[in-house]
């Protein structure tokens, strides 16, 4: 049960519906720290705990949260809800990391955070609320805007890209514990 609510409060799927909406509903400042600080203490207990977790739970939250947030995301324009659904689907390589190695996960959620911080602060900065509003963007600022594109283009792991790294080191990790379907699975 300490697990699902910990699940709960990272926002992964199954138990993902009521982070979308309130991450739209919030500020952008407000968004920023749902997303990165108040993931940190959830997964140090993930961690602390890993040894006495279910294995399959976490796989299966894991390969479900990264399916829902990345086919999800797809259809969004609003972009605190992309940034939502983003970070429903690393939550999900988290997850799949946290039976297999601790330490890639350090890694992986230190990259998200520091990515998702730059993403916010462009977003801010922009004052981009749909993706519609890249036509005002580019005209006030095409450096920012080209900035915030790369940002959300690492976030969504596209290589040679700061995001890529990580999910090519977890891809790695499940291939090498004979995951290899769910490794495919997961790099759709």
């Amino acid at each position: 049960i300490m697990t699902l609510a910990l699940l709960l409060k990272l926002g992964t799927a199954p138990m993902h519906l009521w982070y979308p909406e309130i991450l739209q509903g919030v500020t952008m400042n407000v968004a920023l720290t749902i997303t990165t600080w108040q993931k940190i203490a959830p997964i140090a207990l993930l961690m602390l705990l890993h040894n006495h977790l279910s294995t399959t739970l976490l796989m299966l939250t894991g390969l479900t949260s990264a399916l829902v947030g990345g086919f999800t995301g797809l259809n969004q324009t609003q972009t605190r809800k992309i940034m939502a659904f983003s970070s429903i689907a690393h939550m999900g390589w988290l997850m799949m990391t946290l039976p297999m190695t601790p330490h890639l996960t350090t890694l992986t959620l230190t990259i998200y955070i520091i990515m998702t911080m730059a993403t916010f602060t462009a977003l801010n900065t922009t004052t981009m609320k749909t993706i519609t509003d890249t036509n005002t963007a580019w005209t006030n600022s095409p450096t920012l805007l080209a900035l915030t594109m790369l940002s959300l283009m690492s976030l969504g792991g596209l290589p040679p890209l700061t995001g890529f790294m990580p999910k090519l080191l977890i891809l790695n990790e499940l291939v090498m514990k004979n995951l290899t379907p769910l490794s495919i699975t997961l790099a759709l």
